[in-house]
């Protein structure tokens, strides 16, 4: 499939480094424009992402946006359809994690993880849709996780802020259909990014043992959902919360 996104444009949230900078390098591989964006204090993180971009095969360059600033994503949808022409793709994965017991957590801590989680989706959602729709279509990839569909101990404002992308995805989904535009998340298990390996050796061993497969997922089979996902390969799916699960959901 090398070059079946060729023409279009994408924008990936969080794209410094994990599932954000697979899903980039997978995209501009298949023939994508992509737009890397991240906070501006990750700006050379982020311009590593446009260099592996190039180097797969596509044009890329970076942009700083704080998701959680409804007139930052303005600003930069704007730049981006003034730049290119036009926004195709989106992957809206921009996170942060928390882990701590429930009584534990503090409101601030609460607050910063559905900012970011939750809020920066719904604002991506919100200024990609119409420049998608001017441009006659198109497609979003939200990241939720394995546990917007399961709970998870000591990831209480985490596992609520990512059960609640999975209903925005699923309400967008079902608004949007009959726009030409499609609306998905996907929901990865145990994944190597430098938000899991921040964790604590214990919960680390918790996360990957509902997995068949005890093993931590590389960024790049995330990347290369996402990317199967935003494509016409994937064009009869919309509203779905897809796990990328190594079998915790399958028992």
């Amino acid at each position: 499939m090398t070059g079946h996104l060729a023409g279009k444009v994408a924008l990936v949230t969080g794209a410094s480094g994990g599932i954000g900078r697979a899903s980039a390098v997978a995209l501009g591989a298949a023939g994508a424009t992509v737009v890397v964006t991240d906070v501006g204090q990750r700006a050379d993180d982020g311009e590593k992402t446009v260099a592996l971009v190039q180097e797969a095969g596509g044009d890329a360059w970076f942009e700083p946006l704080d998701v959680t600033d409804e007139a930052a994503w303005e600003r930069t949808v704007r730049d981006v359809v003034a730049r290119a022409g036009r926004l195709d793709l989106a992957h809206n994965n921009a996170g942060v994690g928390h882990a701590a017991h429930l009584v534990d957590t503090s409101i601030e801590d609460f607050h910063r993880v559905l900012a970011v989680n939750l809020t920066g989706v719904f604002l991506g959602l919100k200024r990609q849709i119409p420049a998608m729709l001017a441009g006659g279509g198109g497609s979003i990839v939200n990241t939720a996780s394995l546990a917007g569909l399961k709970g998870l101990e000591r990831g209480s404002a985490y596992s609520a802020s990512k059960h609640a992308v999975v209903g925005l995805t699923r309400s967008a989904a079902l608004e949007l259909a009959g726009s030409g535009i499609r609306v998905n998340a996907v929901c990865p298990a145990a994944t190597e990014t430098p938000m899991t390996a921040e964790l604590p050796a214990d919960l680390r061993a918790a996360i990957v043992a509902p997995q068949a497969m005890k093993r931590f997922a590389a960024p790049r089979e995330i990347g290369a959902v996402v990317a199967w996902l935003l494509s016409d390969e994937a064009s009869f799916l919309t509203g779905v919360a897809f796990p990328v699960d190594a079998g915790a959901t399958a028992g």
